[in-house]
């Protein structure tokens, strides 16, 4: 529902005139999964991924019959296409390496919007593939030189117990960021929302991605300087398994287990946040 909430407040925005209210959006959704499936095990969790545009350009209405509407595609695929790929960076952990790119400051495109521009993350990824380290990912400054976000992700540090986050000013408020935040403050872990710079990551205890799609995300080295000992900090695994106990499932063996089934078709060189080639 907080998905589908977020979408209709950048519709909203962007003043895009779909008819599909929102839960008919729901029903269509519950409707292409159903329709597909046939062609999941029934292993499989089903991934959902929604665009809506305003339509083809009014140029082009007479190929439509002089009709121009929103388009809305719903893409339904298996999450273990997403996850395994990442799987054994829950074990190593990811480098955090800040590139060149800049993130689009919020006066120029609010990144409450969730969209499809994403040049720039593009430019990151493909600039930090450049790394020797298959575990790197980009981690964005924003203009100011403030740190703002993944390429697709939200960043966390820990220092001294307390649980810091870059202020959403600049960054996408994903759904994961905002649960991420009330859990540990169910634990009893100070969050604090701040300006973060390089030097706070690099001097931070533990530090973690969230998203999505990977839930939570360990970060064990910023700009090649190793954090804590190097692997998942107390702080992240008590929050991980905040998580497990929330949904009902252990993320990380589900993951596993997904990795183990498709064997060597779970790498193919990329994911979604690195550029590379599959090794021979």
């Amino acid at each position: 529902e907080e998905h589908i909430e977020r979408l209709y407040d950048g519709i909203k925005v962007l003043k895009i005139p779909i008819k599909m209210s929102p839960a008919e959006m729901e029903k269509a959704i519950y409707k292409t999964i159903k329709t597909n499936n046939h062609l999941f095990r029934k292993t499989d969790e089903h991934r959902i991924m929604i665009n809506v545009s305003r339509g083809p350009l009014s140029m082009y209405a007479h190929v439509f019959g002089g009709k121009i509407e929103p388009t809305v595609i719903i893409s339904d695929f298996p999450f273990k296409w997403t996850i395994a790929p990442l799987t054994p960076l829950y074990d190593s952990g990811v480098h955090a390496v800040i590139p060149s790119q800049r993130t689009i400051p919020a006066d120029l495109l609010d990144p409450k919007i969730k969209n499809r521009s994403r040049l720039h993350y593009l430019m990151a990824n493909l600039e930090v593939s450049l790394v020797n380290d298959p575990t790197a990912w980009a981690l964005l400054l924003d203009p100011d030189g403030f740190i703002a976000e993944g390429t697709g992700s939200n960043f966390f540090i820990v220092k001294k117990g307390r649980l810091l986050t870059p202020e959403p000013r600049n960054v996408l408020r994903g759904i994961r960021r905002k649960y991420t935040m009330k859990l540990a403050s169910e634990l009893g872990i100070e969050v604090i929302e701040c300006n973060l710079n390089s030097y706070d990551a690099i001097t931070a205890d533990e530090a973690f991605f969230t998203s999505t799609a990977f839930t939570m995300m360990p970060c064990v080295k910023v700009n090649g300087v190793q954090l804590g000992d190097g692997k998942m900090g107390p702080v992240t695994a008590k929050l991980f398994k905040s998580w497990n106990e929330m949904v009902g499932l252990d993320i990380i063996k589900q993951a596993k287990e997904y990795l183990k089934e498709m064997g060597s078709d779970a790498y193919n060189g990329t994911t979604m946040y690195r550029f590379g080639k599959k090794k021979e």
